[in-house]
Order: C-alpha cells, then structure tokens, then sequence
C-alpha cells in the first residue's frame, strides 16, 4: 500500500472515530467517553509525558488490551482528548455572537475562553498540529468563532485569517503563561521576588555598557510587571492591537464598495 493510500485509510479510521458513538459499551463495559476521561485527567495533572494507554487502563481498573478494542492507540486518544477538550469552549454554537458589545467584544469573550482552555488543560499546546483531526467539537468551535464575523465586510479568507490571528497569538500567550507559572512553582519564588533580586544586579554589571534605550524600557517594564514579562497584559495588548488593525480592513473593505 502506497503512503497516500495509507494515510487515507488512518484519516479516514480517526475520522469515523471521532464522530462515531462514545458512550456505547463494549464487552468489558467501557465506554470510548470513559477512557477519553481518565486520559484527560491523566495529562490534565501529569503532562503528556505521563499518559500511556497503560496508565489509562490502571485508572479504570481494567486491562490494557480492553482498551485496544475502543481506541487503537495513543495517536487516536489524543485526537479524541483533543476534540473532548474542545467541547468545553462553549455551551451552544451561538455563544459568542450573542455577547454583549460589538464583533470586537465578542472576539475578545473567543480570545478569553480559548486562553481559560489551554490554561486548564495545558497539555493541548504539546499536540499542536497543522493537520488537525477534525471532529465534531473542533467543528462546531469553529463554527461559533467565525460567526461574529460573518457580515463585516471581510471576505472568507480575511474571516478565517482573523480568527487564525486571534487563536495563534492566544496560544503564544498561553505558552508563556504555562513557562510563567511552571517557573514560579520550580523556584519557590514570586516574580516579584526574583525580580528585587535581579534588578539591581543588572544595574551594576551593565553601568559600563552604553545601552539607554533598552535599559530604559526594560526598567520600565519589570517595575511595571515586577518580572521579565507578563503574559496577560501581552494577551491584552496584542488582542486590542489584532482587533484596532481589523477594523481598519473592514473600514477599507467597506468604503471600496
């Protein structure tokens, strides 16, 4: 078999997967919900690096090859975990539209429970893909954050572009949190607390440097942050920058009509 037929037969297996039925039981009683669960749980508390098919089984109390028999592997849990965890954006597909304010208010509430999702399962950012599996959930997500856009002014590129946009600097920011939090919890000390004890250090050995510009803003943005970076004002600024730029493409779009 050829490697283009091959990976139509494996995309072809995770799709039916992930839009098949999760809660039928099989033999053992299992179901693929309950095993997708236990999955999550595990990497939710541990990281990916602790989730094995093994791991799974010992949670539920059951033998591993009984999982075999709902899942064919890791690569398909994770796109099912992946597509659970999507699910959890929002309760209905027209959440987003209906906040209150404008399209740039509604962004924003898209921004905000994307950010909450990879802040609560972190390990998301560790199964990022270009190809990914596209499952119910993940469709209906991106259903409900193209909505507000819809009507604009932008065509369907610039809709898909901007939500793209919004998503990939979420995601960068979350990053950066995850590292921010994981760092605090391996010192045993606040930014705060590191930063009192860097900034004159720096003071001392750069003094001899001629460096007026950085060392301008670098003191201004740890006495604002009290560290090196904060990524909730970054997820803020670049959001309100993302949003400031689009309205002057749908301002543009608009006018030329």
């Amino acid at each position: 078999m050829t490697k283009k037929k091959t990976a139509t037969s494996d995309s072809m297996r995770r799709l039916s997967l992930l839009w098949g039925s999760h809660t039928e039981e099989g033999r053992s009683g299992l179901t693929i919900k309950a095993i997708v669960m236990a999955a999550m749980e595990i990497a939710d508390a541990e990281g990916l690096d602790a989730l094995s098919m093994r791991r799974v089984a010992q949670r539920l109390d059951v033998g591993t090859m009984s999982l075999y028999t709902h899942i064919p592997g890791k690569t398909e849990l994770l796109d099912l975990m992946l597509d659970t965890a999507y699910g959890e954006a929002y309760q209905r597909v027209e959440e987003p539209s209906e906040q209150p304010g404008d399209w740039r208010d509604a962004m924003r509430f898209v921004a905000q429970r994307n950010w909450s999702l990879f802040l609560a399962h972190p390990w998301m950012l560790q199964t990022y893909t270009e190809r990914p599996a596209f499952g119910p959930h993940l469709s209906l997500k991106y259903e409900a954050e193209l909505r507000p856009l819809d009507g604009l002014g932008l065509s369907d590129v610039e809709m898909d572009a901007a939500l793209t946009i919004i998503l990939t600097h979420v995601e960068g920011c979350a990053r950066a949190m995850i590292v921010h939090q994981r760092t605090q919890a391996d010192s045993g000390i606040s930014d705060a607390e590191w930063w009192l004890t860097q900034e004159p250090i720096l003071a001392s050995v750069m003094s001899s440097m001629h460096l007026p510009v950085s060392g301008r803003v670098g003191t201004a943005a740890g006495q604002e942050h009290q560290a090196i970076t904060n990524p909730e004002y970054m997820l803020k600024f670049g959001l309100d920058r993302i949003l400031a730029g689009l309205t002057e493409l749908i301002r543009a779009n608009t006018s030329a009509d």
